[in-house]
């Protein structure tokens, strides 16, 4: 009896944890998993590919704002209409001066068209909602909910915000 009920203990804590894991205001699980992509290679090994914008620049930044850095993304899982915080589907990187790149944080993306077949509301992680970006956009892409998390590099203007005033693009992008 006892045996069944620490089972039943046990499971409860797991399946709560896991279900919980995508809506806790807490990022050190997505920042701890997501750290082996500190190597670019090691994210490019893993099928994240650089996401190029519609005029083939690599470095997205705002002038005035701030930047967004390298962005590459798993194809794989920005088509699956799901979000995982431990499985972006963006990796973003900043140029560094050596011609190295430098993880500053992870981008969660979902298509809006296959989101919305499945959910009745947007999506939202870390209790934060996602920004909808429409189409027409600077990636030529359907429009899509997307939600940036600064969990390598600090930003002055909020962890979820989409832009980094810290981070930059060398000219040109």
């Amino acid at each position: 009896m006892f045996r069944t009920f620490l089972v039943l203990v046990v499971l409860a804590a797991t399946c709560s944890g896991a279900a919980l894991a995508g809506n806790s205001r807490d990022t050190s699980g997505a920042r701890q998993a997501n750290l082996k992509f500190a190597s670019l290679t090691r994210a490019k090994a893993a099928g994240y590919g650089e996401l190029l914008d519609a005029k083939k620049i690599a470095c997205i930044a705002m002038p005035g704002t701030g930047a967004m850095g390298i962005h590459y993304v798993k194809g794989t899982l920005v088509g699956d209409a799901t979000v995982n915080a431990l499985k972006p589907e963006a990796l973003v990187y900043e140029p560094q001066a050596d011609g190295s790149a430098k993880l500053v944080a992870l981008e969660y993306v979902v298509f809006k068209a296959k989101w919305d077949a499945q959910h009745s509301s947007p999506p939202s992680l870390f209790g934060r909602p996602f920004s909808l970006t429409p189409k027409p956009n600077r990636f030529g892409l359907d429009a899509y909910y997307s939600l940036h998390a600064w969990l390598y590099k600090s930003n002055p203007i909020g962890t979820f915000a989409p832009w980094n005033p810290n981070v930059s693009c060398p000219s040109g992008g």
